[in-house]
């Protein structure tokens, strides 16, 4: 009976956890593009150490990472500026999911606010509710998936960054950057073609 009372809060406790952490890495890959567009304007004139603050600051601010040790080497402005770029390709990643986001609001919470009708041909319609209703529960599972796209950029800029601290990441991150970005191009290009 013991282990089954201090394995319930631990049940409890998990969909806080994953709601956390979806909402910690939306507000950090929200950052993404302010910052990297940042440190580019500000590494060229000598802010190479307060960008890399930066991005610790994010990493243990916004996702709950714990600190890492300052290392004894700082990152040169070349380093700086590369982790900025690549952190630009996320963060253009990143506007994907977030979009989606933005649209279970509007086109999903807010719908029948936004669609002024008629309805008749609307998913769920012709009534405003059904609509309503319709596009509400269409939207979750979409924004669910959009949740886990974001947790999954944040935890690969999360490995980007500790290499600003003198880690060795592997040798697939890098190329897995440039993949994002050229697959997130392709989706944002077929998109905008549909519309």
């Amino acid at each position: 009976m013991s282990a089954t009372a201090t394995a319930q809060p631990i049940n409890r406790s998990r969909p806080y956890l994953v709601v956390r952490l979806a909402a910690r890495s939306l507000a950090y890959c929200a950052t993404l593009v302010p910052v990297a567009l940042l440190a580019l304007v500000t590494v060229p004139w000598g802010g190479a150490g307060a960008a890399v603050a930066r991005w610790r600051a994010l990493r243990t601010g916004l996702l709950g990472a714990p600190p890492t040790p300052v290392p004894s080497r700082r990152p040169g402005p070349v380093a700086v500026l590369g982790h900025a770029l690549l952190s630009l390709l996320l963060g253009a990643v990143a506007l994907l999911p977030l979009g989606v986001q933005l649209l279970l609001v509007l086109r999903g919470v807010l719908y029948g606010l936004v669609v002024s009708g008629p309805y008749d041909d609307a998913w769920g319609g012709p009534t405003r509710g059904g609509a309503w209703l319709a596009h509400f529960l269409i939207g979750l599972p979409t924004a669910a998936v959009g949740l886990a796209v974001l947790v999954g950029i944040a935890a690969v800029h999360q490995r980007l960054t500790r290499r600003l601290d003198g880690e060795r990441g592997p040798r697939w991150l890098i190329p897995a950057v440039l993949l994002m970005a050229l697959a997130g191009t392709l989706l944002f290009v077929s998109w905008t073609r549909q519309i």
